[in-house]
Parts: C-alpha cells; structure tokens; sequence
C-alpha cells in the first residue's frame, strides 16, 4: 500500500481467530495482546473458546505506526474470566512489520502463527490506514504491568508449557516452585488468592496425571479452596467447578473411591447448565472425559437404596438428557434403586416410579437394540412385583409377554437365556396362583430345569426350581416333587454364604417344605427344622423388611401343623400370634396380606379360638385399605372378586359376633363387610354441612380434594395406554394421600372423630327410625335374623330350620318356578311359587314376625324393612305367604298383610336417604320410555308408549311434567331428565349384567344408559325412582353381599326412594300395577297434599293388593320398593 510509514494511523480489526488451544489446561478465554513500544500494550477482550477451538472478537483499535518499526502480536489464554493474575499462557507469537499488515488492502486476511506441537494458531484481521486524530492512543487501554506476583505467574506459565511440550520434569518443579512463591504473596485476603490457588493446583495435577507427582489429596484441597471463593455467580465459578470434578475423576481412575465419583457426578449437575452450547467447556465437561466418564462410573457402583444413594441416581440420570447413549443405563440404574427400598420398605411409590423409568428404558431400546432383552426383563420383574403388591392381572399378563419376548431375544447359547427362563418362570408360577392352570407350573418346572443346565451351581436356579415343585406338590400332592423341592432347596442353602442377602428366602421356603412333608409323615424332626429354619429367617431381616411376612406366615404354617398333629394349645396360640404379625406387617402389599387374614378366620373359626372377630376385623380393614388404592368403581370391584373367600366375609363376620352373643358388632361387621364398594364409592360425596358449621376452612380443603380425587379417578378410568395409566395411578395415589390427611385433620376435632369411619350401632339405628330393619344373614355357619329397632338393643331371631345348602336350593327352585310362571296362562294357579312361598313364610319370615309382634309390639300395617344378605338376596321375602285358611274360614294374612315392606341394600344407604329428605325442592316429573330400541337390542315394548301416557295422566298437574320418548331417550338424555327431575318413572328394557354389574343398564335408542353412568352422578334433590323395566333390583352374582343393582345406584346417586323389579316384567300386564301404584299414591293430592316420596312402599303394598284378581302372582311379586 503506498505512503509513509513515519507518522500513519492504522485501523486494526481483529475478527476472529482458531486453533487457539493453549496447553492441557481449559482456559476462561482466549484474547490477542499487540506490543505497541516497550512500555504500552493493547489487549484484546477476552472472548469464550468455542468448541472448534476458534474465537470470535470483532475488536477494532487504532494504532500509531510511528512508535514502533515493527508489530509484536501475541495470542494469548487467560484462565480467569475475572480478575487476571498475569498474562496468561502464550498460545501464538508472531512479529511483523507494518508493510506486512498493510499489505492485504480492505479484505480480511488470515495470520498464521509458528506451529506448536502441530497446531497451527491463526487470526483473521482486517486494516486500514485512517486519518490522524488528536486521541490517537486512546484505545491503548493497558499499561504494562510489573510486579514480582505478575512475572512469577508468567514465569510458572512458561515453565508448565515447557513440561508439558518437554515432559522434562524439571519444568514442572520450577513451574510449582514458581506457583507456590505466588501462592505464598497472595493471602487468603487477598483478591488473587483463588487465582494463585488455582495456577498450583493444576500444575500439580497435570503432575500427578503424568505420574511425576504422588500426592493428590493436597491437590484437591487447593481446588476445593479456590471454588469456595468462587461462588455462585462468580464469572469463574463454572472453571473452578470443571476444575474440581477433573481431580475428583483422576483421584477415582487411580484410588477407586466411591465418594469422588458421587461428588464429580453432583458437581456436573451444578456444572452443566452453566456452560453454554457450543463453548470449549461445554464440550470437555459433556465429553467422554467428562460427564460421560463420571457416569459410566457411577452406573457401574453397586446398588445403593438409601436416600442419598437414590438421589445420585436421580443426578446422573439428569446428565443424561433425552437423546443421550447412556440414558437407558441412568434409567436402569435409578430403577434398581427404587426398586430396591421398595424390597426393604414397601413404598409401591417406589414400585411404581422403577416401572415408568423401566418403561421408559424399553421406548429408548426398539427392537434391534443390543440391550432391548435386558430392559424388557427388567420391566416384567417389576411388573409382577406390582401384582403381587397390588394384585393387578394386567400387571402379570404384561410380565409375561414381556418375559416371552425377551426370551425369544436371547435363544440357545445367549449368555443371559438362564435369567430369563428363571423369570418367565417365576411368572408362571405367580399366574399358576391367580388362575389355577397347571400347564403354567408344568412349563415353569421345564424352564427351571433348562436353567439349571446352564447353571448347575447356582444357587437361585435350585430354590426357584424347589419353589416350582413345591407349588406341584401343593397342588396334585405327588410326594416325590416335595422331596425333590427339600433337596434342591438344602443345595441352593449349601451354595450361600451366610451373609448373602437372600439367604433368608431360602430359609423359610425350605420351611414350608419341611411344613408339608411333616403333615404327610408326622416326623417331628421337620416340623422342629422348620420352626428354626424360620426364626433364622426372621432374625436376618429388619423389622421393616417386606419378606418379614413370609417368615410369619411359614412359622405359623410350622406351628398350625404341630398343632392339628399334637393338639398342643401353645403351638395353636403361637400359629394366631404369627397370623396377626404377617397380616398386619405393614410393607407387605395387601393382597398377600388379604389372604393370609382370610386363613386366620378359617383357622380361627375351625378351632374355636377367641381371634376369630379380630381376624375378621384384620379381613375388612385390609379389604378397605386395598380397595381404596383403586381409582375407578370397577377396578375396585374386580380387586374385590379376586378374593374367593372374600364373598361369604361380612356374613361370617355376623354369624360369628352372633355365636358370641355381640348382636351389636355383628351388626357393624356385616355393613362394614357388605357396604365397601358403596362407602368407597360414597365417601367423597359425604355431607360436610356440620362441618362447615364448625371449621369453613377444613370443609373447603376436605371438598376441593374430595373433587380432586374424583376427577383424577374418572379421567384415569378412560386411559388405555399402560405408562399414562400408571403415571395417573401415581397422582391418584398422591392425591388420595392429601385427601386421607384432611380426614385425618377433621377427626381430630371432638365432634367428628368418627368421620367416615365405618359406622357404629348408635349410627346404624337411625335406618330404623320410621320402623324396625331386618338383617338377615345367610353364613356356612348359621343363618340368623337381627332386628334392629327404633331404639334399644337389636334383637336375635335364629333361623334353625335354615342351612345355607337349603337356601342356595330354595333360591335356585325360585328361579326355576318364575321362568316356569313365565310361560303359563295367566289364570294357571301358581303351585310351585306357592309352595316356595309358604316355605319362606315358615322356615324364615314367621319366626320374624313373632318377635316383631310379641317382643317388639309391633302394630299392623307399619312398616319395615328387610336386609338380606347373600342367598337371602335373591330370594322375595316381601312375599313370604302362609297361604293357610284358619277354621273360622278366614284367610291367615300374608307378611304384606301385615306390614308395609320395603328393602334397603345396606342400613347406611337407608340413613343417608333419611338424611337427605331434609332437602326438598319443587318436584318435577319425567316419564322415560323407550320400547324401539336400534340394533337388537331387545324386542320391541308394544305398551311402552300407552304406559308413559297413563303415567303422565296420573301425575298431579301441579307437578311439571314432561316426557321423553322415542328417538329422544337417548342416553344423553335419560341421563340428563334423571339430573333435571325430582320423580323419574322408567319403562324400558332393564338388564342385569351378572359377569360386570356395572355395566347393568336400561337400553335406550342409541347407547346403554349403565348402571356407572348413573351411578357417577350426584343428584342430592333426587327422590323417587319408579323402574318398569326387568331385573333393576337383583344383585351381583359374584359379590352377593355387595348389592350391586340398578335401583340401589339410583338410591346411590340421591334417589331417596326407588320401585324396582327382581326379575322379567311383562309390560303389558305391569301397566295394571303401575296404575294402581299411582293412583294410590296421588289419592290425597285431591285434598291439596303434596307429593310425598315416602309414600312409594304404601302405594306398592296397596296396588299389589288391588290386582290380585288381573295380574299373576309372579308379576304382583316382581316389584319391590327401596329406600325411605
């Protein structure tokens, strides 16, 4: 370019530069220093290295070109973003003359610096010559400093470069010698010191890296100090944490101390999010040397369940972002240890957080991938934990196709083909319990054996092929499989160490080995190594340990067979002590829990011992608990029916508070037992108004969370896909933890300490208020009647003429007579119904009706209300008939001569319809008919329509009327006249469904209006239900103590007072009753009365009465009334 070089000004752009790494320290950053004469500098500023290695400036400074011949430009890196110790370390130097910078005219040029090691630094700069001004140095923005601290870090700078390009140890002492001097001049008050600390200790680690230095624990203390001055916030509190985590990683790599990878792993928690993408230091702390090493290693420490354990689990799994390689190892990992102190303290939390994360490893691993087998094993193992925590089927079915497949991934000669036979295994024998199928416990015993031929010394494989053969003995009792089960357990014992952490299991699975052979032998050598074998079990195991329980239950089973094999009383109270310990173990899960309280009353009531009612109470307390862990109506009753013994509970229960002569409790044990689905169902619905009264507060916390829980419930209901369902399940659960606490806070207040509690008699009585409740209760052990009065104590009717055979026989005979009736001609005399009718009257109503009229003086035509239970259930009481004429020629009356009966599914249903009365509104009347409906859905109901019209006729026209017919009962609309409307009648289609009683329903034109439809709505104004329709008043099949119907959910949903019917209705012939019921029931209107809902049991008596000469006996008998 032409001109003088004496007196110009040149402008001077640095743009940007690359491959600036400085030597093996990451720097803070990287700036470009110009010599400008011997006593000033210009300096860049100091600019984040990026990844690449390359810097962006953009700096622009204008320089004299008469003050020097010549242009020393240096690059240089500065390891503190703050303050600066020195000039940094020299990553490129180069001199040049001006000529030389101008010669490259407006275009960026790039100048490149002397190689070191290879590397070839570059800068990229810009000139241009510019017209002189008067602040010609004024971008001059650095004197040269000089001072003994600044030339002894620069000194210690250049003596580290020359160890590290020289490995020349001498460099490294000069270059610590230097450090340390630097290090002593600047105190811990003094603003270098973290600087002066820093500069040491990484001289110092490079050292020991490099094998020339031993010591590095004095290392990490000076890391550890500089990072304390350096706080959060700091500019260079990301380097002096990158600082810290890389002398932790080399002290691990070489001393393998758990500790410094759990710190370094904590200490890239805190790291990471500082360093942003695309910078040097994102890239080392994120590489394979960094974060990536720390969590390899932190996966590979053994597992650790503790709090802090976990919670590192926790940290590494967040290093490992979406994307990651090694997020399905972190995912594995933190599941191993969940899962773990789930097995020590049986929190299904646990369980349920293992299952998302594993299910989670599997989307990660498709199929193809090297470790797909290992997730899916992984995942089924926690599955089948949960069912049998939880006693989910779907659970196991998911377990073993997840098994099956990994299976499949691992054929002959796989490493791991010996875990999964052993788990499928495993699986097979838990659905052998759940389904009874022996095929599964045959193909489980094949695949032990499999796996014993790959391990023959392991230890696992023998105890879970003796688990396998002892379950087949249990089953088809061939003693060889028992023997086979005692000698491959006593080998898998001979394997084991003493302190091997499942040594316990073994143990007390050969116990209930020896158990079972003793009862076939009676050699009391095995009952005697079972009951040791036990406490040797129980005392490996801390008080919390899940497995406790299987301990209690094999010593109970050694002491039970003592017992029935020697009678002593002492092994029979040892066997109840061990029944209250595993039932009540509080980490075991319920189901388990369930059945074991199931096999104390079955022991208890089989040998007369005084904890029969206190196993029964276990039974319920454990059966509300495990079904309050359902979210939905039908999962809970399908967790209810998975317990065979369950059914037949709250009868039992009665029956044996009967024999001992505590009428009260028994009166408490059967609703309890009888009315869980219902108070579950109804607990969030409970009126608070006392409440409110006494704490508005606590009352709106109880109601917004009781609405919480239910929309959880009924928006968990509808998830199909199994990781949403258990994340629901999860919020479910968490918010049912708050509910339970606001609960338990309202119980403390004096007045509501029984708040939701299962009801006591003083609660119970108010069903009988208006008139006596009959509870009659139909046990293995005795069938019985309990009147409960208006007041007083209740009264015990036996029925001794009745066994539980007979009235499972008497029930069948009825059902077989009215399909008998059915197709008779309406005149044919009704001999088989009368027959069963006057053996009710007999056998079971009239030794009631004795003491209604003699003890409790009860006058004719009052009213009462009968409660059956099981059998009793399906048997028409209400008709009970003696069908006897007296010599005087006067027929001998009937039970609804005598009185006005009605039925009540539980006596709380009854108190809560009572309860409810105290609201009424304007009454509003809707008649629904739907005898069309689409699809086959039924055939058509030719008096539907005549039926609704004679309805709407006899309601009063003060009340507003309307109908809903046709194409407009529709579901939606059904369900929406039942919320609109006070009196509802219904003619229609009505089907019990025995299999799903839930989904009992009314057919209307378009979809099934199902009994959990009606059910989900709260319709407190609600009060009276008129359903001409079949089978609306016949209970669940497989819970005969749950009253699952169609008139109890309206009853449910507020319906104070419900008319349904017990079997198939005639429509045509219904119309004479229904007529009669209305006309009974508006008579006082013409006299200005008000329609009264109470009045539906004395109008159906009355109308039942009026066609006796028009309708048959089985059609007169159909309906029943419900409620108040």
């Amino acid at each position: 370019m032409p001109g003088s070089s004496d007196r110009r000004y040149i402008r001077l752009e640095v743009i940007n530069g690359k491959n600036l790494l400085p030597f093996g320290r990451t720097p803070a950053g990287i700036y470009v220093s110009i010599d400008v004469d011997s006593r000033r500098r210009w300096k860049s500023a100091i600019s984040v290295l990026s990844s690449d290695e390359s810097v962006a400036w953009g700096n622009v400074v204008t320089l004299s070109s008469h003050a020097s011949p010549a242009l020393s430009v240096e690059i240089r890196a500065s390891y503190e973003a703050d303050r600066m110790l020195g000039s940094g370390e020299v990553v490129g130097k180069l001199q040049m003359s001006w000529d030389e910078l101008l010669d490259h005219g407006d275009e960026p040029f790039m100048l490149s610096f002397p190689p070191v090691c290879d590397v070839h630094p570059s800068l990229t700069l810009k000139t241009a010559v510019v017209l002189a001004c008067d602040d010609q140095d004024g971008a001059l923005s650095d004197s040269l400093v000089d001072c003994e601290i600044t030339r002894g870090t620069d000194a210690g700078h250049a003596q580290f470069v020359e160890y590290v390009t020289s490995e020349n140890v001498s460099h490294l002492n000069a270059a610590l010698e230097h450090f340390q001097l630097v290090l002593d001049q600047c105190p811990v008050s003094h603003p270098d010191h973290a600087t002066a600390l820093t500069n040491l200790a990484h001289a110092r680690l490079e050292g020991y890296a490099r094998n020339d230095l031993q010591d590095i624990d004095a290392t990490i203390s000076l890391f550890r100090d500089a990072l304390a001055l350096r706080p959060q916030r700091h500019p260079d509190h990301s380097l002096a944490l990158y600082n810290l985590t890389k002398a932790l990683n080399w002290r691990y790599n070489e001393e393998d101390t758990a500790a410094d990878i759990r710190e370094a792993a904590q200490l890239y928690h805190e790291l990471l999010p500082l360093c942003p993408e695309g910078t040097y230091l994102r890239s080392i702390a994120a590489g394979a040397n960094g974060v990536d090493y720390v969590i390899d290693e932190c996966n590979d420490l053994p597992i650790d369940a503790s709090d802090e354990g976990i919670h590192l689990r926790r940290v590494v799994l967040e290093l490992c972002p979406l994307g990651h390689q090694l997020r399905p190892r972190a995912l594995r990992e933190l599941a191993h240890a969940v899962e773990a102190r789930f097995d020590q303290h049986g929190s299904i939390d646990d369980l349920d957080t293992s299952i998302q994360l594993r299910r989670e490893a599997v989307f990660l691993c498709p199929e193809g991938h090297a470790d797909r087998d290992v997730h899916l094993d992984n995942l089924a193992l926690s599955l089948v934990s949960r069912f049998d925590h939880e006693g989910k089927p779907d659970d196991l079915d998911e377990a073993i196709s997840l098994h099956e497949e990994a299976l499949r991934l691992r054929p002959v000669g796989h490493e791991s083909r010996d875990l999964s036979l052993d788990n499928l295994g495993g699986a097979l024998i838990a659905r052998f319990h759940k389904c009874g199928d022996i095929d599964d416990i045959t193909r489980a015993i094949s695949l032990y054996r499999e796996a014993l031929t790959l391990c023959p010394y392991d230890a696992t494989a023998l105890g879970n092929l003796a688990l396998a053969l002892d379950t087949r003995y249990d089953q088809l009792g061939v003693s060889e499989d028992l023997d086979e089960a005692i000698d491959r357990r006593r080998e898998s014992i001979r394997l084991q160490q003493h302190d091997h952490p499942e040594r316990h299991v073994n143990l007390f699975n050969l116990s209930s080995a020896l158990c079972s052979r003793f009862t076939q032998t009676q050699e009391n050598e095995d009952v005697e190594e079972a009951i040791t074998l036990c406490q040797q079990s129980l005392a490996a195991l801390s008080s919390l340990h899940p497995h406790r329980y299987f301990s209690y239950m094999w010593l109970q089973k050694a002491y039970l067979s003592r017992y029935q094999i020697l009678h002593d009383p002492a092994d029979l109270s040892l066997a109840i002590e061990n029944f209250r310990l595993a039932s009540r173990h509080p980490t075991q899960g319920f189901p388990e829990r369930i059945v074991t309280a199931q096999n104390w009353v079955t022991a208890a009531e089989e040998h007369s011992h005084t904890s029969a009612l206190e196993a029964y109470n276990t039974c319920f307390d454990l059966l509300d608990g495990h079904l309050a862990t359902r979210s939905s109506t039908i999962s809970r009753r399908e967790a209810a029916t998975a317990f065979s013994g369950a059914r037949s509970l709250p009868v039992d229960a009665a029956s044996c508070a009967i024999r001992h002569d505590k009428l009260r409790q028994a009166i408490e044990l059967a609703e309890q037992g009888r009315g869980q689905q219902w108070s579950l169902a109804s607990r969030l619905r409970t009126s608070v108004e006392d409440l409110e009264s006494a704490n508005p507060n606590l009352a709106h916390n109880y109601l917004e969370l009781s609405k919480l829980v239910s929309n959880a419930a009924q928006s968990s209901s509808t998830i199909t896909d199994r990781a949403a369902a258990d994340r629901a399940a999860t919020e479910y659960r968490r918010l049912t933890r708050q509910w339970e606490a606001t609960v338990a806070e309202i119980r403390d207040l004096r007045a509501f300490s029984r708040f939701l509690l299962p009801p006591l008699y003083e609660d119970l009585q108010a069903a009988a208020r208006q008139g006596p409740v009959i509870i009659l209760i139909a046990s293995q052990y005795s069938c019985n009647a309990i009147i409960v009065p208006t007041s007083g104590d209740p009264h015990h009717v036996p029925l001794p003429s009745v066994a539980l055979v007979e009235l499972n026989n008497l029930k069948d005979r009825f059902a077989r007579a009215i399909r008998h009736a059915s197709v008779m001609g309406p005149k044919q005399p009704r001999n088989d119904l009368i027959v069963l009718l006057r053996t009710v009257w007999d056998v079971i109503m009239l030794p009631i009706v004795n003491v209604l009229q003699h003890d409790l003086k009860l006058k004719y035509h009052s009213r009462i209300w009968l409660c059956p239970t099981a059998a009793f259930t399906s048997i028409p009481l209400h008709a009970a008939h003696p069908f006897k004429t007296n010599p005087d020629g006067s027929k001998e009356p009937c039970l609804e001569d005598l009185y006005i009966c009605s039925y009540t599914p539980t006596l709380s249903a009854l108190v809560r319809s009572r309860q409810g009365m105290k609201r009424r509104v304007t009454p509003s009347f809707v008649t629904i008919g739907q005898g069309q409906p689409r699809g086959g859905k039924g055939k058509e109901l030719l008096a539907v329509d005549s039926e609704l019209e004679l309805v709407h006729k006899l309601v009063p026209a003060t009340a507003n009327r309307t109908t809903i017919s046709g194409d407009a009962a529709t579901r939606a609309g059904a369900l929406q006249a039942l919320q609109e409307n006070t009196w509802v009648h219904l003619a229609c289609h009505g089907k019990q469904d025995p299999a799903q009683p839930y989904d009992s329903h009314f057919v209307m034109k378009d979809e099934h209006l199902t009994l959990l439809d009606i059910m989900e709505r709260d319709i407190p104004h609600a009060e009276f239900a008129f359903l001409s329709a079949c089978h609306t008043a016949v209970g669940d099949e497989e819970t005969p103590d749950e009253v699952i119907h169609l008139a109890a959910g309206l009853q449910f949903s507020g319906f104070k007072s419900v008319v349904g019917t017990l079997w198939e209705v005639d429509d045509a012939v219904a119309q004479h009753v229904v007529k009669a019921f209305y006309e009974h029931m508006f008579e006082d209107l013409k006299d200005g009365g008000a329609m009264d809902c109470t009045k539906a049991a004395w109008a159906l008596n009355r109308a039942t009465h009026a066609v006796k000469t028009t309708v048959p006996l089985e059609q007169r008998m159909v309906f029943i009334h419900i409620g108040v």
